[in-house]
């Protein structure tokens, strides 16, 4: 009795087996979803002074905690910097940059009057802040300069 029994299930089975040629659900693994490559935002930067833009696509200024953005180099009276522009899903994931940008500065100064840091970068000096969900940066240029080019850049900002 067992065997027409299990021969019947096994019947069964099979006829609700799913045809080769059908679309099977993709595979779930642990990778995270495809990132989306950043925008060219060459507009948001001043145009006086600037060299050219790049969108990089990702780890702007070769930090891995920071996703792509924009990079924008300047050129005045010999001084050279450049400022750099990141948007992040919101404004949390843009403050959330700002303290890991922080954390891997030397000797950060809280710039209460932006709500950023000035610091260093290695051997360079570095204002970084957040506005909504953008994260920017000015590299090169000592506090009190990176301060005006900074503020000038932020207006710029939505």
């Amino acid at each position: 009795m067992r065997e027409p029994a299990l021969a019947a299930l096994l019947v069964f089975f099979a006829a609700c087996d799913i045809p080769s040629d059908a679309p099977t659900e993709p595979k779930t693994d642990n990778a995270s979803p495809p990132v989306q490559k950043p925008r060219d935002e060459t507009r948001r930067f001043p145009s006086q002074d600037r060299i050219r833009v790049e969108v990089i696509d990702d780890q702007i200024l070769g930090k891995e905690f920071l996703p792509g953005g924009n990079l924008a180099f300047y050129e005045r009276n010999g001084k050279k910097w450049r400022q750099f522009l990141v948007e992040a899903d919101s404004a949390t994931t843009a403050a959330l940059l700002l303290n890991d940008y922080r954390a891997a500065m030397t000797e950060p100064k809280y710039l209460a009057h932006m709500g950023g840091y000035f610091g260093k970068d290695g051997n360079d000096d570095v204002l970084v802040l957040q506005k909504g969900r953008w994260v920017m940066g000015v590299v090169g240029l000592a506090e009190k300069d990176a301060d005006i080019v900074a503020r000038g850049s932020a207006a710029w900002l939505d």
